[in-house]
Formats: C-alpha cells, structure tokens, sequence
C-alpha cells in the first residue's frame, strides 16, 4: 500500500510518500511545494495544486490523509490554511483517491505514543521509522511523512479489527 502525507500550508505544502511492505515502511518520495510569499494567493494556490499533481502523477498512492483544521486564535492564517487544504483535497479527489484526516494530537499518538509529544520527537520517530539518515527539511516535509505514518497505523489497526471480528 503507498500513501500521501500532505501537511497543507499556503506558502509551503509538505507531501511525503510512503510504502508498507508487510511490517516495513519506506519513504518513497517526499519533498515541498514552496510558493513565493510576493504572489497573490491565487496563484500560490496553483502552485500547490500543479506540485501535487506532478507528485500524484509520478507515484499514484492508494490512499492519502492530510492533517485536519484546528482552531487557532488568528482567524486570517486558519481562513489561508483552509484554503490551502480545499486544493490539495482538490488534487487528490481529481483522482478519486481516498483522503482520511487526522488532527495533529492524533497524528503524535500514532508516531511517538504521546499526544503532546515535541516536534523533535515526531521528526526523530519519523527519521526511525522510515530508516532516514537525517531529518527532512523544512519541517512540513516531517510532518507529512508523519501524517502518513498515522494512517498506516490507523489502517492497520482497523484491519486487524476486522479480521478479528
């Protein structure tokens, strides 16, 4: 199975890619989307749809999930943060590829086993995880593979559910 991880941002959209292979996972492809700050938002909306769709075109994932809305005290950041995941759910259900959301709590219980977990823990989990040789840079990217890794774990266990029952 290969999945998506996008971790949406109106300047830079992380995405990483990876792959269960029985009890090994392995990252694929990951990377960024980076639009210029200087461009009006239409078109750093299109730079993010026109990345991912190269993405999605090079490796197609059998399933994607993206982090979901949480509520900030800046009402201006979360309305670009929405928007900026309206065109990656876009690019991806133009593929008709199933998307699932995980908040950002739920995403550090999957990776670390916390919660509240710190950043450096996700980043070094994920570095572990995916047999990396050092953390992905910028951030997004991490929290991307991470936002994968989630869903793995989450598929898994409603797997393991059903075949139980």
């Amino acid at each position: 199975m290969i999945i998506l991880g996008i971790d949406p941002g109106s300047r830079v959209t992380g995405y990483g890619l990876i792959r269960a292979n029985g009890s090994k996972i392995e990252a694929l492809k990951y990377g960024c989307i980076k639009a210029k700050a200087t461009d009006f938002a239409s078109r750093r909306y299109s730079q993010i749809y026109e990345g991912l769709q190269e993405v999605l075109q090079e490796i197609r994932p059998d399933q994607a999930a993206i982090e979901s809305l949480f509520f900030g005290k800046n009402v201006k950041s979360a309305i670009k943060l929405g928007e900026a995941r309206g065109v990656a759910l876009l690019s991806i259900g133009n593929l008709d590829i199933p998307v699932h959301e995980y908040s950002p709590r739920r995403v550090k219980q999957a990776v670390v086993g916390s919660g509240a977990a710190q950043k450096s823990q996700v980043q070094n989990m994920v570095v572990k995880l995916l047999g990396l040789k050092e953390v992905p840079k910028p951030e997004d990217v991490t929290d991307a593979l991470a936002i994968a890794i989630c869903h793995l774990h989450s598929h898994k266990n409603v797997l393991e559910k059903t075949t139980q029952t």
